[in-house]
């Protein structure tokens, strides 16, 4: 009897070590994906500052199509290309598109702290269209962390009746605008789950991209290395850089989800904040001002409660 309790606490103890390694790992996976975002909006915003955003983004859409297709290739031996849903796997990729568009054209005016600060009413629009759009149930408390979100994204916007000062410049609404057309992207994202393969989807999301923003690159492509201070060498070298960030760090994110509940990963992505904070100051001596700060805190408070899991209703007892 002793010897079986001593062994099922053994075996106890082994399955909690397993579960808080795989905790920590995938805690330290989303930390990295986070960190791969970061580096990649401030290439971004170096880049945008002599080029074209729709070449930067097209660039980026063929190195995540080349990155992601090899990866699958190696991972599962085969690139699953079929899909049952082409049309809306390609008004899915316009929406990240035009949001890709949007977020690059505001780091062209913007510090990067205020634009991703503003970008994080994404995650709030979201849950208020799948209510609409999708017919999903949301409770009292995520509306209330909508609503919470949203005042945040006010604050950070800098209205004149906050500041009592002028109208804040107008590239403030370009990252308001990709939060927009992100969130019409996870919802297709969402629709997608369950008609197509998750690999199908990822894929679709690059070569639909590359596709359409192909269309312009004759019109306004700049060779790297004829704009700015950089050699042609460095401008490649960031160039593959926004597509090998940007398709790692969606890796990095299925990694880490496959390891630990969405619900505990949620609040980690608003420290995203806080690298673009840091990568504003040391990069290009942007200091946040007290406005984006607030704004950000009040952001991070509900989108916290927006991904904080909801309890079961618990039945009644006869």
């Amino acid at each position: 009897m002793i010897a079986a309790l001593g062994s099922g606490v053994a075996v106890a103890a082994v399955h909690d070590v397993r579960d808080m390694s795989a905790t920590v790992t995938g805690i330290a996976l989303n930390l990295a994906a986070l960190l791969f975002f970061v580096t990649m909006d401030t290439t971004g915003k170096l880049l945008a500052a002599n080029y074209p955003v729709a070449q930067l983004a097209f660039v980026r859409f063929v190195f995540h199509v080349l990155f992601v297709a090899l990866a699958i290739r190696l991972l599962t031996g085969s690139i699953p290309w079929r899909t049952k849903a082409l049309g809306m796997q390609m008004v899915r990729s316009l929406c990240l598109v035009v949001s890709s568009l949007f977020f690059i054209s505001g780091l062209v005016y913007l510090p990067l702290a205020d634009a991703t600060a503003v970008g994080f009413a994404s995650p709030m629009l979201t849950v208020a269209l799948a209510a609409v759009l999708l017919g999903e149930k949301v409770g009292p408390r995520r509306w209330a962390g909508v609503t919470i979100g949203l005042v945040g994204v006010l604050v950070a916007l800098r209205p004149p009746f906050l500041t009592g000062g002028p109208l804040p410049h107008w590239s403030i609404l370009l990252p308001l605008a990709n939060a927009v057309f992100y969130a019409l992207y996870q919802i297709l994202t969402r629709k997608l789950a369950a008609i197509d393969d998750p690999r199908t989807t990822i894929l679709y999301t690059g070569v639909a991209g590359a596709l359409m923003l192909a269309l312009v690159q004759p019109f306004i492509w700049q060779w790297p290395g004829t704009s700015g201070p950089l050699p042609a060498g460095w401008v490649w070298f960031g160039l593959i850089a926004l597509g090998f960030l940007g398709a790692s760090g969606h890796g990095l994110l299925v990694l880490a989800f496959s390891r630990v509940q969405a619900s505990l990963l949620a609040p980690i992505a608003y420290t995203q904040l806080i690298w673009a904070t840091l990568a504003s100051a040391l990069v290009f001596g942007h200091m946040p001002d007290r406005f984006t700060l607030i704004g950000a805190a009040i952001i991070a408070l509900g989108g916290v409660l927006v991904a904080w899991p909801q309890r079961p209703r618990q039945e009644a007892s006869p």
